[in-house]
């Protein structure tokens, strides 16, 4: 059996890269029966039946997923945020984070499109790129038209496997064209009376960029944590996470419980108060919802 990893899904068709060869495989019926459905990024073990097409005969253990966008071993995910149009959102920022921490895979911020935008609201963007960077995070801030990002931003794909996240209209598209001109993804003006961009990315698909695969996936606006447990939701926030051991009661949800060492970072302006305030926004949302049986 010949290996590989799956580069694109399309219509019922795995394309798995072997060497610089790419297969067209279908997936064996054993998959469907154990309700296991291939995802782009696999490593798989395909057996070929003819030149250039074959069937997936077994999946690697993955490091990690998503369901949305389905794709499986990444190594990081960069949160593309626009400054304008669609405004900037920390709330939404944030949501993006909470779910690539759950997954333990590293998130990257970039801000896109900071060119249009006035000098105050460039005070508040600078504001947020130190909250984030005081964090630990990785923020650039970035205009699709300027010819001089792709240097600056080389290192961030060399030898990983990237997954682009955000909302529609942010730009990420525009941004991987200017990472990589030949690729030449279609984008799409912002519907005005929508206010948001208009889904132009339909399928998932683990492109070549800067000696790193890089994955161009549909932009979404809404976020669920259907698969985090209050308890776990603070290890999402990194600045938190590095206090629960010196809380008084172990699993503090850092809300209503005394002699906190979140509650008291936030107090001393350690955590950033809106972060905070959005992990109590978070940890409502999960608590309310309805139990799974």
């Amino acid at each position: 059996m010949a290996e590989g990893r799956i580069v694109k899904a399309l219509s019922g068709f795995y394309y798995v890269k072997s060497g610089d060869e790419i297969y067209s495989c279908k997936g064996r019926g054993v998959f469907r029966n154990r309700k296991i459905t291939p995802l782009v990024g696999d490593f798989v073990k395909f057996e070929e039946s003819n030149p250039g097409e074959g069937y997936i005969m077994e999946i690697e253990t993955r490091s990690n997923e998503l369901v949305r966008p389905p794709i499986a071993n990444i190594d990081q995910a960069i949160i593309v945020s626009s400054a304008v149009s669609p405004d900037f959102s920390a709330l939404l920022l944030d949501q993006f984070l909470v779910l690539i921490e759950s997954k333990d895979i590293v998130p990257l911020i970039f801000i896109t499109k900071i060119d249009l935008i006035s000098d105050e609201e460039r005070t508040t963007i600078d504001y947020y790129k130190s909250v984030y960077e005081d964090i630990g995070y990785s923020v650039e801030l970035l205009s699709s038209k300027q010819p001089d990002n792709p240097p600056v931003l080389e290192h961030y794909f060399a030898d990983k496997v990237s997954v682009f996240a955000g909302q529609s209209g942010v730009g990420k598209s525009s941004l991987l064209n200017v990472l990589k001109p030949s690729l030449l993804l279609k984008t799409d003006e912002i519907s005005k009376s929508l206010g948001r961009g208009k889904h132009t990315t339909r399928h998932v698909e683990l492109m070549q960029v800067n000696s790193g695969l890089v994955a161009d996936t549909p932009g979404f606006s809404n976020l669920d944590f259907n698969e985090i447990e209050a308890e776990e939701l603070s290890d999402c926030f990194p600045e938190m996470r590095a206090l629960k051991e010196n809380c008084k009661f172990r699993g503090c949800k850092h809300h209503k419980e005394p002699n906190c060492a979140v509650k008291e970072a936030v107090d001393n302006e350690a955590i950033s108060n809106i972060r905070y305030k959005h992990y109590l926004s978070f940890l409502e949302e999960i608590q309310s919802r309805k139990p799974r049986y």
